[in-house]
């Protein structure tokens, strides 16, 4: 590959990047600096104007920190006049949640573990007691001690040890996902000595209750090793029990409920591997259950003296084979639940005596059970037609009640616990929407697009019944479609804000995703992903047909690769939206896949195809969003980034915006918010994030107009 550097340090109408002590007096965008960098592939010239906001080196470049501040200075300027309203819609949202609250508390053995939130806190404090209530409540972890003084925290994991007495957890202050494992004795809440930097959130006890196994990740944030630390010892010598060396392929550690059992995975998009471990034997050597095979996946779960897998072997939306625990070869494996082309296995859960099925039929989500002393079937049953569930948390084996969590788009989420003997559903909690909010007010439906090659896709949305009815109304649309990830129909009280001022909430579940089973995945990637993007398109344009909103009412929203979508659709339909709403846009495809030493890259290639090969080449630059600017009118568009991202680099919506604020011919909004202190995932704290939303829409009501 041919890299041509073109030293000409042009300036867009010879405007200088902005000083830090001039960013409070800016009132204009700033203008990129033009520093061409040309790449020659498979015979196409890509033209890359503002590769110079990719810091090389660190996020401490002085000129590209000063941009991203002249940005946000500009996207305060630009925000002035919606300061109240922020405030307001904070206030608002912030009054609907119950802060000082406590969760349903969960039985793991002798205790009974729960989170307790308090007003004017940010972060959760993880308290126990015990089952017979013989002693006060204990506090575990207090995330907001651990927090103070910090722009950004991340509390990733806490695994307590079997026996109860020591608590790991992992921390992240920057938020690139990137953690230090620290241990608690929990017999006299003294820290250890032991502190390990640089993991990954995946950490897990074996049974001796002084072992503990951790992942880390590559310079690419790939988790890749696998090591194993005994308490006492100096991490420097634990040992590495695992290394994945393929770079499509990730690894993790878990252990069986039922606490037999570690478990190795290790898997990319299309194909995993696992190894198995007796618990209690941690010095053992790990087991390779089945090798990995091009394209097939499967999962284990163990019931003894069973070993169930879940596996898409000739079955796409996957099917479920048995073994004994002795028998792990392939030629012993008896199968137990069939592949059924109309329902997609999500998971299966293992009990003593029950296996959990979390499936998709037809879209819709299902939980059913079999008793595997009987082989009695038996599905849950839901009340809605648009609903989302899954399991709680369940860790006892040895159980007769199964946790889950129900919610709909009208209905908060319900903590439900379900009686195997008996059949009946307990709802033990529901979450409280503080204020006069009564669900009876609000509509949710299921409608279908047509597609443009015939496909139905599903939309969900909710409105209020008394403000709105037969004409077109603002309306929030919003879509992931990617990796496989299902955008379910869910509750938020944040959402409220919108509806309670006449918006209609949409999601469309568009191919990319797997809502509607494994074949709607593999139809919207590789070289089908602009499915994903044709299939949003006729999901607005059936909305505005039915008459539930017009474009210059329509405001859109994605994350991530729900920010590439968005880049795409706004490039191939501009004037069908009237706002759009990037979030940490995965906007700048070519210059990343072509860059494998970036992180996720090579491990992408599974699900957007390997840019070395020009038929995925070509693909991609059909698409992409940063690639695919022209010199036309766009909607009125927000961008945000995070600095410390690991995901998507804050350089791709710095160098889109850099880009479409060069090239694009309309007067509309166009704004970078860049979180100076965050990752992927935006703010830590429960307030800060809501903060983030009334900003979000606080930008939407500016552009509709919607200030009441």
């Amino acid at each position: 590959m041919k890299i041509y550097i073109i030293m000409l340090f042009v300036i867009f109408a010879s405007a200088p990047v902005l000083m830090a002590n001039e960013t409070r007096k800016i009132s204009s965008p700033p203008r990129a600096k033009k520093i061409p960098v040309i790449t020659e592939k498979h015979g196409t010239l890509l033209i890359d104007n503002y590769a110079w906001l990719r810091d090389q080196n660190d996020k401490k470049n002085r000129d590209v920190l000063n941009y991203l501040k002249a940005e946000n200075a500009y996207t305060r300027h630009v925000m002035k006049d919606t300061e109240l309203l922020q405030d307001q819609l904070f206030e608002e949202m912030k009054a609907r949640i119950k802060e000082d609250d406590l969760s349903v508390p969960v039985k793991d053995g002798k205790y009974m573990y729960y989170t307790k939130t308090a007003a004017g806190k940010q972060y959760p404090i993880h308290c126990r007691r015990l089952v017979d209530n013989s002693k006060p409540e204990e506090i575990i972890i207090d995330e907001n001690e651990l927090a103070k003084g910090k722009d950004f925290f991340d509390c990733g994991s806490i695994e307590i040890s079997s026996n109860g007495d020591i608590v790991a957890y992992t921390v992240d202050y920057d938020g690139n996902e990137e953690y230090n494992l620290h241990f608690l004795d929990l017999k006299n809440h003294k820290e250890l000595p032991d502190v390990i930097e640089k993991v990954t959130s995946n950490i897990e006890w074996a049974e001796d209750n002084k072992t503990i196994f951790y992942t880390i990740m590559d310079e690419t944030t790939r988790p890749y090793q696998i090591k194993r630390h005994q308490l006492g010892t100096d991490s420097k010598n634990d040992p590495i029990i695992f290394e994945e060396s393929d770079q499509m392929f990730g690894c993790s550690i878990f252990k069986s409920r039922d606490k037999r059992f570690l478990t190795i995975f290790t898997g990319s998009t299309t194909s995993s591997e696992e190894y198995i471990l007796e618990a209690k034997n941690p010095t053992g050597e790990f087991k390779l259950f089945m090798p990995r095979r091009k394209d097939i996946e499967y999962y284990i779960s163990f019931q003894k003296p069973y070993i169930y897998i879940t596996t898409n072997e000739n079955a796409l939306n996957f099917k479920v084979m048995r073994t004994k625990e002795d028998q792990i070869d392939k030629k012993y494996w008896e199968e137990f639940i069939p592949h059924d082309e109309n329902v997609y296995i999500d998971s299966i859960s293992a009990f003593e005596n029950y296996l959990v099925i979390s499936e998709r039929n037809r879209g819709l989500q299902t939980l059913r059970y079999i008793d595997t002393r009987t082989n009695e079937n038996i599905d849950l049953p839901f009340a809605e037609s648009v609903y989302s569930v899954y399991l709680g948390n369940n860790p006892e084996y040895k159980t007769d009640k199964l946790r889950y969590v129900y919610c709909s788009l009208t209905t908060p989420e319900s903590v439900i616990d379900y009686d195997f003997n008996t059949g009946l559903s307990e709802c033990k909690k529901r979450r409280e929407v503080v204020g006069n909010f009564d669900s009876n007010n609000y509509v949710s439906e299921r409608l279908f697009a047509t597609a443009q090659d015939g496909t139905q896709i599903p939309i969900s949305l909710v409105y209020r019944k008394d403000m709105w009815g037969n004409g077109a109304a603002s309306m929030y649309l919003t879509a992931y479609g990617a990796y496989g990830v299902s955008t379910d129909p869910y509750f938020s009280s944040t959402y409220l804000s919108l509806l309670d001022r006449g918006y209609v909430y949409a999601i469309a579940h568009i191919r990319g995703g797997q809502e509607m089973g494994r074949k709607w995945y593999n139809e919207g990637k590789l070289l089908n992903k602009r499915n994903s993007f044709t299939d949003f398109i006729s999901c607005a344009e059936f909305l505005i047909e039915q008459g539930y909103t017009k474009p210059q009412y329509l405001a859109i929203e994605g994350g991530s690769a729900g920010g590439l979508l968005m880049g795409a659709v706004t490039n191939m339909r501009p004037d069908l939206f009237r706002v759009v709403v990037a979030d940490v846009p995965f906007v700048d495809m070519m210059n990343t896949m072509l860059d494998p030493t970036l992180p996720l890259t090579i491990g992408e290639y599974e699900e957007w195809g390997c840019p070395e090969e020009k038929v995925y080449f070509d693909y991609m630059l059909s698409y992409s969003p940063y690639d695919n600017i022209e010199a036309k009118d766009y909607p009125n568009i927000l961008v945000t980034a995070g600095l410390n991202d690991p995901r998507v680099s804050y350089w791709e919506p710095a160098k889109y915006v850099a880009k479409l604020r060069a090239m694009k011919t309309d007067n509309n909004m166009l704004i970078l918010k860049t979180n100076m202190n965050a990752g992927h995932m935006g703010a830590s704290g429960r307030y800060d994030y809501l903060k983030e939303i009334a900003f979000t829409y606080a930008f939407i009501f500016k552009v509709l107009g919607t200030y009441y």
